[in-house]
């Protein structure tokens, strides 16, 4: 385990940690010398995350837990004596055009996406005063910024997680707790894998990046675990976009000539 980050037996909760993003973030908070809690509502996910990161040399609880029940967090939060990292990594997408939303369709997708993280940032706030060094992470998107259409609340629901962080972080600043979010762009995960099994998508996401690839869930879990650190002691309010460069495409989609065309 490497300490250059200055981690070692400190406590992390990650929501969403059974697979994708999360599940890489406890991983990496792990391999760092971090007692991971995992959080994730899927039982299964949840034993698994727990034991892979055993069998890793790493230390981790595991707890089941919906961030839309509200009461089911209070209770989690109440059972972990202590925590210095908060990362929340839960997310939920769905298609669909906001002219066609229903208010259940809307709410159900804020109730992950942004007020579970706004909950468990509550009542994981006492924990992380007590700290001295308490820090938040928030997964984001570049959806926050450039709107995802057919995709219903979702950009919304990361725009407000980003506002939501910057906020938290001037109002805990003073408390001795960071709070930063992460915006990734194109990320391979189980949640978006059935996109790249559909004729050449794969090759054509690639080929969109600058980069030359995809992100993998590594890659946005190394900036977590960094952001989480003594090493960004002095990052608070930030919104890192990790897209490979993604994001800084959209001029070149337009034609001009004798300009490269």
């Amino acid at each position: 385990m490497s300490n250059w980050l200055g981690l070692s037996n400190r406590t992390a909760v990650v929501t969403g940690a059974g697979g994708g993003i999360g599940k890489a973030i406890a991983h990496e908070l792990s391999a760092n010398g971090v007692h991971c809690n995992v959080l994730d509502r899927d039982s299964d996910l949840v034993d698994a995350t727990v034991s892979e990161i055993f069998e890793s040399g790493g230390n981790a609880t595991g707890y089941v837990c919906d961030v839309t029940d509200e009461a089911g967090i209070t209770k989690v939060a109440a059972s972990i004596s202590s925590c210095d990292v908060l990362v929340n990594a839960a997310g939920l997408v769905r298609p669909g055009a906001l002219a066609d939303l229903t208010t259940g369709e809307w709410n159900d997708l804020l109730k992950v996406n942004l007020t579970g993280y706004f909950i468990m940032a509550r009542e994981f706030t006492p924990h992380l005063i007590s700290s001295g060094h308490g820090a938040m992470v928030h997964i984001a998107s570049i959806s926050s910024t450039n709107p995802q259409g057919s995709s219903g609340a979702y950009s919304v629901s990361k725009a407000g997680v980003v506002i939501m962080s910057k906020q938290l972080a001037y109002e805990l600043g003073p408390k001795g707790v960071r709070s930063n979010s992460v915006s990734p762009g194109l990320v391979r995960t189980p949640m978006t894998e059935a996109y790249y099994q559909v004729g050449d998508v794969a090759q054509r996401r690639d080929a969109a990046v600058p980069v030359g690839r995809v992100a993998r869930p590594i890659d946005i879990a190394d900036i977590v675990t960094f952001l989480a650190s003594d090493r960004a002691r002095y990052i608070t309010g930030a919104d890192i976009v990790a897209d490979g460069g993604f994001s800084q495409t959209l001029m070149s989609t337009v034609p001009r000539p004798g300009f490269g065309d």
